[in-house]
């Protein structure tokens, strides 16, 4: 019977079976640092395949910093830790399927791959600014060769513990830490995006020349969305050493833009007055001219846009063809005479030639002058309001950052007990882009004060859609000067709790009227050490002796709870599903959406327990390993559940598995 491994996925080796899919011939063996095989790559014939391609010794356009292949290792390299639930913490346990995590956000990432592969619709991230005058975190021990650098620093101590330190512009590696800080982090969220998913990054000038080659590079420079410019302080930063700042930037990047979905604001009341015109049934409009009136407008820009419409005066009709009715001609031409074109090519003029319409116009020097317009309706088919395409400057009242401490303020009895939360609003503009769906995910892995929670059960509230989130938050320690810690929160994660419970009362209050408000609840996990001892990875390191003292291959403090998640995150199952705990034959057995999984991790399990477990044809089962003391018993355990599965030895060694 075979062990779960209980560690994060190896990147590297999903890489190479990547690899493989594409290029089977480059593939070898290898042997790791104990000697077993592994697959490699023959580097020399990987080349050779792309040899129209490879860069080798020459010059080329790159974007590298002192440290990147240091960071590519630190996010290939897997982990041997575990998500450890935390009940007393969360709030509505068996009902939500919103998480807040606590723990260094490389190490929940790299734990997430299996779950949430291909899952999340939307990220949205708000990193360490790099100012050089904030407490810049470093979780990662970027370990660089004495000739790409000296001095190296490491940021953990030596029991792995996170190091906290100011990266100011007189550290030599100023830029590069950042770099490295965030590529590994994007690397492994970048696998997370659903393929029409998207991420949004804040950031303000320090490093947003950085963040856009690194979102290139981790991306793709053709899934750039856009660069928003937010005007975060109407009034302008005093603190800025030159010029008052007014604003900050969000960058944005799909995960494929080809499947990109993007949903527009709704109109302002400006807007709509600008469709004051109504056709036959009643329908609002307005015209839009057909000529194209911005950039690129000239008749050598698109020579095939430039070509003669003809128009019937008598009701304002258009064709391509002329004759005894169409016997107006209108050429796409500027004010001034200058020859232009129009904005739809004569393939789409016929298709939606419906929407056309002449009309004379007043042009100087001109009688009897013609212009071709498309109707633009306000609402679509379905009877809503057409939205209106989303813009790169944001400067409402709303945005402005004053408003985040507003809304700390307004939930914590008017304490601003967290120094530059994002406005909900803002997470909320960003969230109303995406097209979501029931179910789809919200992740931001710098969570801070708990914001784009808060917006995400604002908007369920208000539109009835059920997304869900995924908080992740480093438990950094709040100053003891802190308004916060005054007030009795020790790290930011207790801030974000209470925040997202306080919220959840507000929205239920305000929204006392409605049956169904959403999901406010969320389940609380802490990163943590890997439930299984040492023994349980390096066995043939332990003598006979030492391992006839140990009674178990997993720590004593570990519940079964603890147990259940390490397995939900080894097997890639989600961490928000359903699960219940019933008592068969004397033992706990754990039920996990139903039979998706279920788990027992008795120290001892009668056959009759076994027996009842395979009658309900679980998907996957897993016990604990020293629940059968001998090699007969796995034996009878696998005969007993291939005799109800119906199905041959390595379909259940594929289906029961143990830690």
């Amino acid at each position: 019977m075979e062990k779960l491994k209980m560690e994060s996925t190896d990147m590297v080796q999903k890489n190479i079976e990547r690899l493989e899919a594409i290029f089977p011939n480059v593939i070898t063996e290898m042997r790791d640092e104990d000697g077993a095989f592994k697959k490699g790559v023959n580097f020399e014939l990987l080349k050779q395949e792309l040899s129209n391609d490879v860069v080798d010794g020459e010059e080329c356009y790159d974007f590298t910093w002192v440290g990147k292949k240091s960071a590519m290792v630190e996010g290939n390299t897997p982990i041997r830790k575990t998500l450890r639930p935390c009940m007393e913490d969360s709030k509505e346990w068996e009902k939500t399927g919103n998480l807040y995590i606590e723990g260094d956000n490389i190490d929940v990432l790299k734990l997430l791959q299996e779950s949430y592969l291909n899952s999340i619709k939307m990220i949205y991230i708000d990193p360490p600014y790099n100012t050089g005058q904030d407490s810049f975190i470093y979780p990662d021990n970027f370990k660089i060769d004495n000739d790409e650098y000296e001095g190296q620093i490491e940021y953990r101590d030596e029991e792995g513990n996170i190091q906290f330190r100011q990266n100011n512009s007189a550290n030599p590696r100023f830029h590069s830490d950042w770099c490295s800080m965030l590529y590994s982090r994007l690397k492994l969220a970048q696998n997370l995006l659903t393929e029409d998913g998207v991420i949004f990054i804040s950031i303000d000038d320090n490093e947003v020349v950085n963040l856009r080659k690194l979102c290139n590079e981790v991306f793709g420079e053709d899934n750039f969305v856009g660069l928003f410019t937010i005007q975060s302080n109407p009034r302008g930063s005093q603190a800025s050493k030159y010029l008052a700042n007014v604003h900050e930037y969000i960058c944005m990047f799909g995960k494929n833009i080809g499947e990109l979905a993007l949903k527009g604001f709704k109109k302002s009341e400006k807007n709509i007055s600008e469709y004051s015109l109504t056709d036959e049934k009643g329908k609002k409009y307005r015209l839009l001219g057909l000529r194209q009136r911005g950039g690129a407008w000239k008749r050598e820009d698109r020579p095939n846009m430039y070509y003669p419409v003809y128009v019937d005066p008598s009701n304002g009709g258009v064709s391509l063809e002329k004759d005894n009715s169409f016997c107006i001609e209108v050429l796409p031409k500027r004010p001034t005479g200058e020859e232009s074109r129009w904005t739809w090519g004569k393939q789409k003029f016929l298709t939606d030639i419906h929407f056309l319409r002449g009309k004379a116009i007043n042009r100087k020097g001109e009688d009897n002058a013609w212009d071709i317009f498309r109707i633009d309706y306000l609402e679509t088919e379905e009877g809503e309001v057409k939205s209106t395409k989303v813009k790169t400057m944001w400067i409402e009242k709303e945005i402005n950052y004053q408003n985040g401490r507003n809304d700390i303020k307004e939930l914590f009895s008017n304490s601003e007990i967290f120094d530059f939360p994002k406005p909900k609003y803002l997470l909320e503009q960003l969230i109303r882009m995406v097209d979501f769906q029931e179910e789809d995910i919200v992740l931001d892995f710098f969570s801070g004060s708990g914001t784009t929670a808060h917006a995400v059960m604002q908007l369920n509230a208000e539109d009835g859609v059920n997304r869900k989130y995924i908080m992740v938050q480093l438990p950094e320690l709040t100053n003891e000067k802190s308004e916060a810690y005054k007030a009795g929160y020790k790290n930011i994660c207790e801030i974000g709790r209470k925040r997202i419970h306080c919220a959840g009362k507000k929205i239920l209050k305000d929204n006392k009227d409605k049956d169904n408000v959403g999901d406010l609840g969320f389940r609380v996990l802490k990163l943590d050490s890997t439930n299984m001892k040492d023994v349980y990875y390096a066995a043939n390191e332990y003598s006979q002796s030492m391992i006839e003292g140990l009674e178990s291959n997993i720590k004593e403090d570990r519940t079964d709870l603890d147990l259940l998640y390490g397995v939900l995150l080894d097997w890639g199952l989600p961490l928000s599903l359903s699960h219940k705990t019933e008592e068969i034959d004397g033992v706990s057995v754990h039920t996990v959406d139903s039979g998706s999984l279920v788990a027992c991790f008795a120290e001892k399990i009668s056959e009759n327990v076994v027996r009842e477990i395979a009658k309900r044809q679980p998907l996957r089962v897993v016990f604990r390993d020293s629940s059968f003391a001998t090699s007969q018993g796995k034996i009878n355990l696998l005969e007993i559940f291939k005799q109800f599965f119906k199905c041959n030895d390595e379909e259940v060694k594929n289906r029961v598995k143990v830690i």
